[in-house]
């Protein structure tokens, strides 16, 4: 199997991810449709709860190229929300009952109007903003170093990507020298107070697999992660959140390119857990892209797969349309509903 950091093609289009998605599903009897295997396992009706957790992503640009990125983000995309996009988002925090907003990117701190969103959602008084911040962005220029102590002064919750506590598995998902930046943005987010107990300020650390396999039981790999990253490096984190690999952009490529996707996929279904839908992300969560366009979750958003209400925008946010419509669901949702589980917030099981 081939390095999972190196990158030989790029799926051109949301398009061509969906049809390659289906026809397996077609073609294979061992990945039925995912609405079929609810059915199947006596789940009848798959339906939202009211929205929790604004997810927003404000634009693509990365000073990474992470092979895993299902946002397929990186130094050479220039997508990003304008200021009325952002107003809108903040809009729909201060007019309905969100108690999350979820900032995602690429890297978001890279976008110029990322700190004035920060300090004005801070100012609604919703109850948790969470960064999804690469780490690596905290140390790769001075204009970035005092990110947590800004961070923390608008009690920002960190959700950061470390596939490992050591250099090389890190380094082979990520590209050469992101672990040891890692471990340097780390230790000056603990010098700024988090994963302290008594300070109230959160950093959750964020495992993929580096292949195309399950992820361990999250419980062992937090214990396992802590007692490695102190011993080694005085490192103290809140909690390990483990995410399985969803075949969408530069994994699916991988999938593809490695030889793996039916077989990955055909994984994802034995591992399907009935018990893990309660739980997803997509029943409590909307996302919102850098235009304003809405989705069940980044993942979708990912294949270009609209949310299905008559309101499709954030401009037009309707929560009594959200929280009667039906998911859009596709063979891709099985990466959520395996073993554990997996969401935004670790294992859903």
């Amino acid at each position: 199997m081939r390095s999972l950091h190196a990158q030989s093609h790029r799926l051109s289009s949301p398009k061509e991810q969906n049809e390659i998605l289906a026809a397996i599903s077609t073609t294979n009897n061992s990945v039925p449709a995912f609405h079929q295997k609810l059915k199947d396992s006596g789940i009848s009706e798959f339906v939202p709860a009211a929205p929790e957790i604004l997810q927003v992503n404000i634009g693509y640009m990365c000073n990474q190229t992470c092979a895993h990125c299902h946002v397929d983000a990186g130094p050479d995309r220039n997508e990003r929300m304008d200021e009325v996009t952002m107003q809108a988002c903040l809009n729909a925090l201060k007019k309905y009952s969100f108690s999350t907003l979820d900032i995602t990117g690429g890297a978001p701190e890279m976008h110029p109007g990322f700190r004035n969103f920060v300090k004005r959602a801070a100012q609604t008084g919703i109850a948790e903003i969470i960064v999804r911040s690469n780490l690596t962005i905290i140390v790769s220029n001075p204009s970035y170093y005092d990110l947590p102590e800004f961070f923390a002064a608008n009690k920002v919750r960190i959700c950061s990507s470390l596939p490992f506590y050591n250099s090389v598995r890190t380094d082979r998902q990520r590209g050469n020298g992101v672990f040891e930046k890692s471990i340097r943005a780390l230790k000056m987010l603990n010098q700024a107070g988090y994963g302290d107990s008594d300070s109230g300020l959160i950093i959750d650390l964020v495992y993929n697999p580096s292949g195309a396999f399950l992820p361990g039981d999250q419980s062992e790999l937090e214990k396992e992660f802590k007692v490695a990253l102190k011993e080694k490096h005085g490192i103290t984190f809140n909690r390990l959140l483990t995410i399985t690999n969803v075949p969408v952009s530069r994994f699916l490529d991988y999938l593809i390119t490695s030889g793996n996707t039916e077989a990955y996929l055909e994984k994802l279904v034995m591992a399907f857990n009935p018990a893990t839908v309660a739980g997803l992300m997509c029943r409590n969560t909307i996302s919102v892209d850098w235009q304003g366009n809405l989705y069940d979750c980044d993942f979708n958003q990912m294949l270009g797969l609209k949310i299905r209400t008559a309101q499709q925008s954030i401009f037009d946010f309707n929560p009594e349309q959200i929280k009667n419509r039906s998911v859009i669901t596709g063979v891709h949702c099985y990466a959520c509903t395996a073993g554990a589980g997996s969401s935004c917030q670790g294992t859903t099981v």
